[in-house]
């Protein structure tokens, strides 16, 4: 590979320095070989102990990512008409990029940041650890890349989470001091990347490690700005410039007293320097070029008392205002109410008797009406104020009315939250992998019923399909036929 002469000399001066010569050429010599793939099972669809029966399926040896639970080393995956993947089961990571959420340690009920968000590798991640409970907001600066995030974030079935189309600088008024936790994976030059994508090395000769080091600046000051006190963040890139890296973060610390660097310093195939800053290199680990550190802020003067943290508006109410019932003008209003109840309805038909009344209780709680559409939020949607929202909360589905009167119609993301042991017997078509009407389900096509299956099945209701155990989308049943109901813009061709 024909690498740039200033990033070449630049590595030389970095391992002579070093007192590590001897590794130049190794390094070197790693961008000949072929680059490591990767995919992560999604811990919201399947637990540890089903990891090594689903890679025997995909017909793959267990060779684990040893920094990441759900990780694997694979050749390179066509993801075309694999049912597993479209139903959110893996997402396909490179297995460096693994590393900084597994390092965040996000804990369930927690509010997080993923500053950075697309594709959605990390925030899919964070939205398994979060199981549900607490808030991720998921931003990207990019239009078009807040679509692939939404995406994917609605594949793996991630709950409570508001996606962002923003600048982090505008989001700092609405959010001081508000997160527990906050991930970067920041703009950079790339240099981790240079064997992945043919273009990369092109891109930082003409971009380079010059224009990146101000971005990553202000990003990580914003950061600052929402990270409540005691708060976590991770900041990574997948470049080795130390500019970019250590020298960026000792800016950071210099600047910002109070913060310390968490150091992980066992974890298997990832350098950690003395400070405790993480590095994957190629020459030494099966991985790209990595770098990531974990940082944790002073607690407050008082670190419980955080009753006005998670309002995100200054002077704004106490915490238990979060909720967003007990501040929705309209809960009142016929059409709100009527909606809700049209909502809650169709939830305890599709769900079993428990999870229905679980459900039910969220609803009461969380339900926001826009229009027709439905949502599902656990703050208030104040928080998001004047920002651009690319989704809000949960959409589970819509409120259409009808000569019948208001009728409640499921969202692909609906299904993909819900896991089977919640649905009912007779709202669940389980299809194996193997069967052939689960391809042509993925290409929006009507799908035909055995008998058997049209006995089971309620006549005339929305059903989950699914390949073995994992939803795929809504159908409805129709005479000895599924009406299909998975989303075109989704569809296989």
């Amino acid at each position: 590979m024909k690498l740039p002469e200033e990033f070449t000399s630049r590595m030389h001066r970095y391992f002579t320095e070093k007192g590590r010569s001897e590794e130049e050429a190794l390094f070197l010599a790693s961008y000949e070989e072929p680059a490591f793939h990767g995919i992560r099972w999604n811990r919201l669809k399947m637990t540890g102990s089903e990891y090594a029966s689903y890679m025997d399926k995909l017909g793959l040896s267990v060779d684990a990512v040893p920094w990441c639970d759900g990780g694997f080393y694979t050749p390179e995956i066509s993801l075309g008409k694999d049912p597993y993947y479209h139903a959110g089961a893996y997402y396909i990571q490179e297995p460096s990029a693994m590393l900084p959420a597994s390092v965040l340690g996000t804990k369930p009920g927690e509010f997080v940041l993923d500053m950075c968000a697309a594709p959605g590798g990390k925030a899919t991640r964070i939205a398994e650890d979060l199981r549900g409970e607490g808030l991720l907001v998921a931003n990207e600066i990019n239009a078009e890349r807040s679509r692939a995030l939404l995406r994917n974030l609605e594949r793996a079935g991630a709950a409570n989470v508001v996606i962002l189309n923003e600048d982090p600088v505008r989001m700092v008024k609405n959010f001081k001091s508000f997160f527990d936790r906050i991930i970067i994976d920041a703009p950079c030059s790339g240099e981790g990347m240079f064997r992945r994508d043919p273009f990369a090395p092109k891109s930082w000769v003409r971009f380079g490690p010059k224009n990146c080091v101000p971005l990553q600046s202000q990003i990580l000051e914003c950061a600052d700005e929402m990270l409540a006190p005691g708060g976590e963040l991770v900041y990574s890139t997948c470049t080795f410039g130390e500019a970019e890296n250590e020298e960026q973060i000792h800016a950071f610390l210099a600047s910002h007293e109070g913060y310390e660097i968490i150091a992980h310093r066992d974890l298997p195939g990832v350098s950690c320097d003395e400070e405790g800053m993480m590095r994957i290199w190629p020459h030494k680990t099966r991985g790209e070029g990595h770098f990531c550190v974990h940082l944790r802020k002073a607690p407050g003067p008082d670190a419980h008392a955080d009753s006005d943290i998670k309002t995100g508006v200054s002077g704004g109410p106490s915490a238990p205002d979060r909720r967003r019932i007990e501040k929705n003008p309209s809960s009142s209003n016929f059409t709100f109410v009527k909606s809700r109840e049209c909502f809650t309805s169709f939830i305890k038909g599709l769900l079993t008797d428990e999870a229905g009344e679980e459900y039910e209780k969220t609803i009461k709680t969380d339900f926001v009406l826009h229009k027709d559409k439905v949502h599902m939020m656990p703050v208030s949607e104040v928080l998001f104020h004047g920002l651009k929202v690319v989704k809000m909360g949960d959409f589970p589905g819509e409120i259409k009315e009808t000569a019948k009167g208001r009728v409640f119609v499921p969202s692909q993301a609906l299904a993909l939250e819900l896991p089977k042991e919640k649905i009912r017997a007779s709202r669940f078509l389980s299809l194996p992998r193997d069967d052939e009407r689960l391809l042509r389900y993925l290409r929006c096509e009507t799908i035909m019923l055995t008998d058997e299956e049209q006995g089971i099945l309620d006549a005339g209701e929305w059903v989950i399909v699914a390949c073995e155990e994992l939803p795929l989308g809504f159908g409805k049943v129709s005479g000895g036929t599924i009406k299909n109901a998975y989303p075109k813009a989704w569809r296989l061709v």
